[in-house]
Formats: C-alpha cells, structure tokens, sequence
C-alpha cells in the first residue's frame, strides 16, 4: 500500500520552504560551480521505418538499450502503435516488440524499471469511439524487453498519465485530463497496475499537460508542460510528503516534451522543444540547465533537429549522457540518438 500522511495546507506550505532549503544546504554549492556545457559526441538516426515515428523514451536493461517510441501514419492518426527496439551497443537496433490495439491509438510511450526488476511500458489509448470518453491510460511489463504482458488500465478514464517515476517503492505520475476539464491529478500506486489519486485536481492556469519528476530524497521536483492562447510557459513544481500540495514557479518560456536527470553535483539537467522565437531560434530538440534555487531553465545545447522534434529519452551512462529523441529536420519524421558529454 501506499503510505498516506495527511497535513493541512498552510502546515505543508511551511514544510515545503523547509525542504526546498534543505535540499539546497545539502547539495554542493551551485553557485561556486561551473556551469554546465555539453559536447555532442555522436548522433545517429535508429528507425525511420514507419511513416510517422515518434514521441520516444530510452533506457538501459542489463546488457541492452531499449527504446520505445510511437508508429503511424501521421503526428495524429488512428493507427498508433508503440514500437520497442533493442540494441547491444547502441549503433545497431532491431525490433523487439510491436504493441496494437484495434479499439485506440496507442501514443507517447514510456518505459521504466520496477522495482521487482521487470520493465514497465506505459502510454495513452486515445479511443476512437469518443461518444462516453477519449483517453484511458495504459501500462504492460516484460521481464526481457521482448514479451509482454496484456494491458492493464492505469489512473482514470479521461486522464493522461505521462511518465511513470518509481521512488521508495511506489510508483508516482501525473495525469493531465483530456477533455474540457484541463486539471492535473497527482497518482500513486505499490505495483504500477492501480493508481490512486492523491489529494486533490491541481487547478493551473492554462492548460497543464506533460511532465517529468524526479526526487532527491523524499522531495519531488516536477517540470510541467502548459499551454494556452494567452499562458503557455513552463512551469517547475516542488512538493513534500505526502505530495497533496505542490508550489509552482514559472520558467518564462514555453516548452514540449518534457525529461530530465539530476546531476551528482545537484543541478538538473532536461530535454525539451523550444518553440521558435526567431529565424535564428527555430523549434528545436534542446539540453537544458535547471536550477533548483531560482526555477530557472537555461538552453546548453540544441541538438540536430527542426520541425516535427523532441520528447526525448535520456540514460547517464559510462560517463556520456545518452539521448533518444524523434525529429523531422532531415525530411521524414524519424527516431535518433545522441551521445553528449557533460562538462
């Protein structure tokens, strides 16, 4: 079971300043760092197999990568699958797995490790029979990448849970709702098959949507895609124990897709779409520095891409920075991954 504490709200906003200047005392001083730059090492396209491929996630599963990402006809078609591919050195990628259904489009995988030690492969059914609801959300397991379980329905009807995080146990996500009510719902579940809401909707200006956590110790730390005609910058969360209320900062620019990684030395590091602000700043798939302290996102590195881009995969491993992302710069809209060297 999930271990619930309750505390009123104006105790947990108190609890929440203390965490956040907790984390930061423990956590080597930033400022007294360098900033981090990043060197791009090597980037290949891996799949272009599919008209449409896209919306990716990557990770590292004893000797192989798995990276699990969306097929159709288009950016929004009725015929989504969710592709797996695997590889032993990260050059050479062949098909493990295709996931169908007849009823929806299959959309935005994402995949993690339990901790059992059994893959987690989640994503979003948008159904075709939209007269009673459009979206249930989905997740299935494998113990080898290859063979996978049957479909188990996770959060609630309506509601798109994005990325799956696991932490002490317990599996945690955020949902956004599908259709006119654009709330967020924070879920947690002990076997990633039931997910239970905890606390209330999260009501934001805009239109919240997808969304990357992390924790370092029991703090969560959340960057939130939002969108709208007259708000659509990001946003950065930080909540407490038992994460029934969140304190939001505005990151002053707009962001897709987005993942990140934390860094030994405490900065966050994330892969976003940066929407064009100029001819000379067009979309583009981007490593950016989070600081913790300020809630502020700085661009490091924007990485071979344009067009339809982003939604990325990202692995620490061997001393590299491994990257999984989709972009339509060379023509057709295909899967790529970059290695990056952190400085």
């Amino acid at each position: 079971m999930c271990e619930i504490i309750y505390v009123n709200h104006s105790d947990m906003r108190l609890l929440t300043a203390i965490a956040i200047l907790t984390f930061l005392a423990v956590v080597p001083v930033m400022a007294q760092k360098t900033e981090p730059s990043a060197e791009l090492v090597e980037v290949r396209k891996i799949w272009d197999q599919a008209p449409h491929n896209a919306f990716t996630d990557l990770i590292r599963y004893g000797d192989r990568w798995f990276c699990v990402f969306r097929e159709g006809t288009g950016h929004v078609s009725p015929d989504g699958s969710l592709r797996v591919i695997t590889s032993e050195d990260g050059k050479e990628w062949v098909s493990a797995a295709l996931i169908s259904s007849p009823v929806m489009d299959l959309r935005d995988a994402k995949i993690t490790l339990t901790p059992d030690g059994k893959l987690m492969l989640t994503g979003a059914g948008a159904l075709h029979d939209k007269s009673v609801h459009t979206h249930q959300s989905l997740a299935w397991f494998s113990d080898d990448g290859f063979h996978w379980s049957g479909s188990h329905a996770i959060g609630d009807l309506d509601f798109w849970l994005w990325r799956t995080t696991w932490h002490k146990g317990n599996a945690y996500t955020m949902g956004y709702g599908c259709t006119q009510q654009k709330s967020l719902r924070f879920y947690a579940s002990d076997d990633g098959k039931q997910f239970n809401q905890v606390g209330d909707d999260i009501l934001l200006e805009g239109y919240p949507n997808e969304s990357s956590i992390w924790f370092t110790g029991d703090t969560a730390f959340c960057l939130l895609r939002r969108d709208g005609s007259e708000i659509n910058e990001g946003l950065w969360g930080v909540s407490l124990p038992p994460y029934t209320h969140w304190d939001w900062t505005g990151l002053g620019v707009r962001i897709g897709g987005p993942h990140m990684v934390r860094l030994q030395d405490g900065q966050f590091l994330a892969v976003v779409r940066l929407y064009a602000t100029s001819e000379w700043h067009p979309v583009r798939t981007s490593l950016c520095r989070i600081d913790p302290r300020d809630s502020k996102l700085t661009e490091i590195l924007a990485l071979p891409s344009g067009g339809d881009n982003s939604y990325a995969g990202m692995v620490l491993h061997d001393g590299l920075l491994w990257v999984s992302y989709y972009s339509s710069h060379e023509g057709k809209t295909s899967i790529y991954l970059a290695k990056l060297k952190i400085n």
